[in-house]
């Protein structure tokens, strides 16, 4: 009995001996599990570090494009919309979108060309008045100058007449003085018998004929004078002719400035032609890009004005990634950089490169931009907007479209 029983406790104190080395491994075994794990996760933040100091990132990013607007530059009434006008529709760059009413421009146009028409003709009658008043204005001058210079020529020549007549009236006066005083002197003779009378008859004839002919002088030179009156009279004429004849230059101006201002109605009148063809060229609305159809407003039979708004194209051939990167990640930042860009509506990711860096902060277009003079300054962490060009052949679907959410990764170094 005591023999089993010792036996029996010997197994037992053995287990028991065991027992304390146990708990001592697993212990060991537990730490170096904790010690792997450590070194995973360190080597994991080491790999994350390194990986993290070549690319920035961000997920305040968005697909941005063009947007053309559509309006109209003239007033008129929609009589035709494209059936391809509607939104989400694609249109191609110079299809025709919209008619107006175009009717009252045609009757502008007609009226602006007839304008043209009575423009041209006086334009050209001035030109031709040129050579005209040019001509005649001149030669006028001319001809008063020459019948100046003769009435002038005439007035000594009637001055000299009158010399003469005056010398022979004055010698005829001397000759009938004598005459009458030798009838006289013999009339005496004749009445004392001393001379025949048949003598005194002679003598008394002569005197006769002498003063006739002193008359007659006298009456000569009282012509003589009146022709000096009258050729100084006409050589004030002639010079008056010449005053007026001596406008030419200014006739002349005068209608070189008719034919110029005939020539500036003319160019009015075919510049009135071409806002004519303008306006009814407006008629007819084309696209301007290939793009998608959005926000459309105009339906036929609308009256428009000028500026309103009809509908946008959305180019989808010219599109861009905005983003909005924080000023503490621009320190390695520069154009020419890859990009990887993650599009949220695909999970798909697209290659670009960095193309323009911001020139301000985005809060700094705002239509009321932060003022820090105020002095309760909160120094907060400004975004710049960075424009990422996509790479071509990206997008050769054109899937992309303005407004989607990127996330845009930048590898810096």
């Amino acid at each position: 009995m005591t023999t089993a029983a010792n036996v029996s406790e010997a197994p037992e104190t053995a287990s028991a001996a065991d027992q304390p080395d146990a708990p001592a491994g697993a212990r060991i075994n537990r730490r170096h599990f904790l010690f792997g794990i450590l070194a995973l996760a360190a080597v994991v933040a080491l790999g994350y570090w390194l990986y993290a100091r070549h690319y920035e990132a961000t997920d305040d990013a968005q697909v941005d494009g063009h947007f053309a607007q559509l309006s109209t530059r003239i007033n008129g009434t929609v009589t035709y919309v494209n059936r391809q006008v509607e939104n989400d529709r694609y249109v191609t760059a110079g299809e025709l979108l919209i008619e107006l009413d175009s009717r009252d421009y045609e009757a502008a146009l007609e009226h602006a060309k007839a304008t043209l028409e009575t423009k041209e003709a006086a334009a050209n009658a001035a030109k031709l008045q040129v050579p005209i008043t040019r001509a005649s204005a001149f030669s006028q001058l001319r001809l008063a100058q020459a019948t100046t210079e003769r009435a002038i020529a005439g007035v000594a020549a009637a001055e000299a007449a009158q010399a003469s007549t005056e010398a022979k009236v004055q010698q005829d006066e001397a000759v009938a003085a004598r005459a009458e005083r030798d009838r006289l002197r013999y009339a005496k003779l004749v009445e004392k018998r001393e001379i025949s009378r048949s003598y005194y008859d002679a003598r008394a004839t002569e005197a006769t004929a002498t003063a006739q002919e002193l008359a007659s002088g006298r009456a000569a030179l009282k012509e003589a004078q009146q022709n000096v009156a009258a050729a100084k009279a006409l050589v004030a004429q002639r010079e008056a002719e010449v005053a007026s004849a001596q406008t030419a230059p200014e006739q002349y101006s005068n209608v070189l400035e008719r034919q110029s201002a005939a020539h500036g109605e003319l160019d009015q009148a075919r510049a009135d032609v071409h806002t004519a063809e303008l306006n009814l060229s407006y008629t007819h609305i084309y696209a301007p890009v290939s793009g998608v159809v959005g926000h459309k407003t105009v339906e036929v039979g609308h009256r428009i004005q000028p500026g309103q708004s009809l509908l946008t194209v959305v180019p989808l051939d010219d599109i861009w990634v905005t983003a909005n990167f924080k000023e503490t990640q621009l320190r390695h930042m520069h154009p020419g950089q890859p990009v990887t860009l993650h599009i949220d509506a695909y999970s798909r990711d697209y290659q670009g490169t960095v193309e323009d860096m911001a020139g301000a902060a985005g809060p700094l277009y705002s239509l009321f931009p932060p003022e820090n003079a105020s002095g309760n300054y909160v120094k907060i962490v400004q975004r710049f907007p960075i424009r990422i060009r996509i790479n071509p052949g990206q997008d050769p679907d054109h899937q992309l479209r303005p407004g989607m959410s990127v996330e845009a990764t930048v590898r810096v170094r």
